[in-house]
């Protein structure tokens, strides 16, 4: 079989310690990872990009020219301070700041242009890229100096350690190469259907896409290669599902005097609409004998865990077993206290349900792994500990994964690999999402959606409490906090870090450690105001305790290093009333259900992203009791950080949400274990602009796979296919 030039070692090709780095920053290892690597956008030479446009808190690269330079001595120690003023050309100006580098003023002259790298930051008033770096442009009298000006330049994503012009000079180093790669349009569409569609070669794709001579060139590039990936990941996703589906999964038809009919007659209310529809789609499809693929999206507290328990009652009716995987010990041990309740205790001694977990003792779980695999459990309840080998079920039939954008396909396959045929699997989330989204993120799935509320509960009433214009608010909030808890509710205030070194690492908070210290101004270091430290647990536990207006009301911690024991005992110590306050990392953000739980205040709101804000105010006003959601932030006005903060404020409409909140990050990993957002899956493709194009590649795709399922006469569209799961399954291992 011959290796395609895109599988290629970075190594032999651009030298080890720039493969290194390659490897270690953005874990590229091949000439394919390196070549889709795409520019985020393109410049001209002599563009003047509006320094007011620039985002504060983000590394950007942004061509410039130099307006001053002024050199001075730094007041507190020996040394001397650089600072070059950059202009748009239109009277905005951001500053470079160089410690003991006078040298660079010799570089820098007045009226030189370039590219500027940095973190924008905001110091004394003024603009200024912190920790800079910069390429400036060569004064090539030779070259046609109006072509030159006018090429496009890309600029891509970068890092302070691998900047935009590096990777523009690695890439030009391995693009000779790729010249004989295979294109998978190759058979999949006929010359004319190309031409009608502008679509290029795809190694001429590649090449022009990172150097365009001229605007177009770049345009029709990514035209092309944005339908490459519409189809790639639409063949992958339907290959995908007709391989789940000519498996063969055990029927399990409902009855009509079974374990589920006497749950349904003792609830003490009436099922919504939405939960009646889906319910009977999911007890059509686990009723045949082709497994269940469905995803169940609705909003915070819609009651999709009730559907999920009707299902599994469905299946224990037949003899078999359920299992729920949760995200967080917090939330299994919330799940099992949920489920025994609402089942009663007649039902609980029939399913004997079982919770498996990592931090459980040793006894405890040797007997809860017994009762499992004797199928005397017929409802199991755990964490990741449940993918473990030694981990086994009598006659597992369905698998319920809750919060999908937390785990990925290769956990789902961990857990079917346990039964003896394909179980069903139901996967929930409450975090809507757009038809484009699901389309692409979840193409292998069918799509239920619970929109309606259940009777009876008293709404969210939800602020930005913005300190960076009013800092004394952050009182106001506690006041609030004090009122609450005299008409006799509780509260949750939720922070990034743990203490004032840690940041929460296994409760999905997203936050790298690095920004523990983020927003330190680009000035002189310790001459200068300390960094913002972020809100941490331990702090504010002793900060609200210490207030006299909380005073003698009980105030607990909540984080991922407390054990199980622990984090459990908190818990329940709270849904039973007898703490009035939890401080707490997002290990509570999904799924914890405490009625009397009125208020949440999260504390650097900013730091947190769209969905995970909605979720957290999620976990208030979940009774008759109205809830209060107030979002702390010192983020400036017009930065990307307020805008999510002020967008959760604005609605409490999930579907909404979820577009601006695609609009802000990534859609995650669609075809690996990798679906939550950060580094996106998907490269030139955006689900919340190229709905269109993504619904005709997936025509094709279905047009394709239906005449030649195995893809023998469509190699290069194979070998496509290949590489990108390849890639996930890579970056999962590389994360795991």
């Amino acid at each position: 079989m011959n290796h395609s030039p895109l599988d290629a070692k970075l190594d032999a090709l651009v030298g080890g310690k720039t493969a290194t780095a390659l490897a270690k920053v953005f874990g590229m290892k091949t000439v394919g990872d390196l070549v889709g690597h795409f520019p985020r956008r393109y410049a001209t030479r002599g563009e003047l990009t509006a320094v007011a446009d620039v985002p504060l808190d983000e590394n950007v690269s942004i061509v410039a020219e130099v307006l001053d330079v002024r050199s001075r001595p730094m007041r507190a120690k020996r040394g001397s301070i650089l600072e070059v003023r950059l202009t748009d050309g239109s009277g905005g100006t951001i500053t470079l700041t160089f410690f003991n580098q006078a040298w660079r003023e010799r570089d820098l002259a007045p009226g030189s242009r370039g590219i500027f790298a940095g973190k924008v930051g905001r110091y004394r008033g003024t603009l200024q890229l912190a920790h800079p770096d910069y390429e400036l442009f060569d004064d090539d009298t030779e070259r046609d100096a109006e072509a030159w000006a006018k090429q496009p330049l890309p600029l891509y994503p970068a890092t302070s350690t691998f900047s935009s012009w590096q990777m523009a000079k690695t890439i030009a180093l391995v693009l000779p190469t790729i010249e004989g790669v295979d294109d998978p349009l190759d058979g999949v569409l006929t010359e004319a259907q190309r031409a009608e569609r502008g679509l290029l070669p795809f190694a001429e794709a590649l090449r022009l896409v990172h150097q365009p001579t001229e605007e177009r060139d770049w345009q029709r590039a990514r035209d092309t290669l944005r339908f490459v990936e519409a189809l790639v990941l639409q063949a992958a996703l339907l290959e995908r599902r007709a391989e789940a589906r000519s498996h063969r999964a055990t029927p399990r038809p409902a009855t009509d005097a079974g374990m589920l009919a006497q749950f349904d007659a003792a609830l003490p209310f009436t099922l919504t609409g939405d939960q009646t529809q889906v319910g009977a789609e999911i007890a059509a499809d686990i009723s045949a004998d082709i497994p269940m693929s469905r995803l169940v999206q609705g909003e915070v507290g819609s009651g999709k865990t009730l559907v999920a328990l009707r299902a599994m009652l469905q299946v224990a009716d037949t003899g078999g077993q359920a299992v729920l995987l949760a995200p967080t010990e917090v939330l299994a041990a919330q799940h099992l206290r949920s489920v025994e309740k609402v089942l009663g205790p007649e039902l609980c001694a029939l399913l004997a349900p079982t919770l498996i977990t990592g931090q459980l003792p040793v006894a405890q779980k040797r007997a809860a792994l017994l009762r499992a695999a004797a199928g005397q459990a017929r409802i199991v309840i755990g964490t990741h500990a449940l993918l473990q080998d030694n981990v086994q079920f009598f006659d597992l039939g369905l698998v319920v994964i809750d919060e999908q954008h937390r785990f990925g396909v290769e956990q789902r396959h961990l857990l079917h690999a346990k039964a003896e045929n394909v179980p069903h699997t139901l996967v929930l989330t409450a975090t809507p999402i757009p038809r484009t989204v699901a389309m692409t993120a979840f193409g292998d799935l069918d799509v239920s959606v619970i929109r309606e509320l259940p009777a009876g509960r008293a709404g969210i009433t939800s602020h930005c409490v913005a300190l960076a214009e009013h800092p004394g608010w952050m009182s106001r909030v506690w006041e609030r906090v004090a009122e609450e808890l005299a008409l006799g509710r509780q509260a949750f205030v939720v922070c990034p870090a743990i203490d004032a070194a840690t940041l929460e690492e296994d409760d999905g908070s997203g936050i790298d450690a690095s920004t523990a210290l983020a927003g330190a101004p680009a000035g002189e270091g310790s001459e200068e105001d300390a960094p913002k430290r972020l809100s941490a647990v331990t702090d504010v536990v002793e900060q609200l305790r210490a207030l006299p207006v909380l005073a003698g009301r009980r105030i607990e911690a909540l984080h991922g290093r407390l054990s199980s024991d622990e984090k459990d005992s908190i818990m329940r110590a709270f849904a039973d009333g007898d703490i009035d306050v939890v401080v707490a990392t997002t290990v509570i953000e999904v799924g914890v259900d405490v009625p009397n739980a009125s208020t949440m205040v999260v504390l650097d709101a900013d730091r947190f992203g769209v969905s995970q804000l909605h979720q957290l105010r999620g976990r208030v006003g979940r009774g008759g009791v109205p809830g209060l959601a107030l979002f702390v932030t010192d983020a400036e006005p017009d930065t990307v950080a307020r805008e999510r903060v002020e967008a959760v404020a604005a609605t409490l409409d999930g579907f909404e949400l979820a577009r601006i909140d695609l609009e802000l990050r990534s859609e995650g990993d669609v075809l690996g274990a990798r679906q939550s957002g950060g580094r996106s899956g998907l490269r030139l493709l955006r689900v919340t602009r190229d709905g269109d194009l993504i619904a005709e590649a997936r025509d094709v795709a279905a047009g394709i796979l239906a005449d030649d399922p195995k893809l023998a006469a469509h190699p290069a569209l194979r070998e496509a296919m290949t590489r990108r799961l390849d890639e996930s399954e890579r970056a999962f291992l590389d994360k795991n």
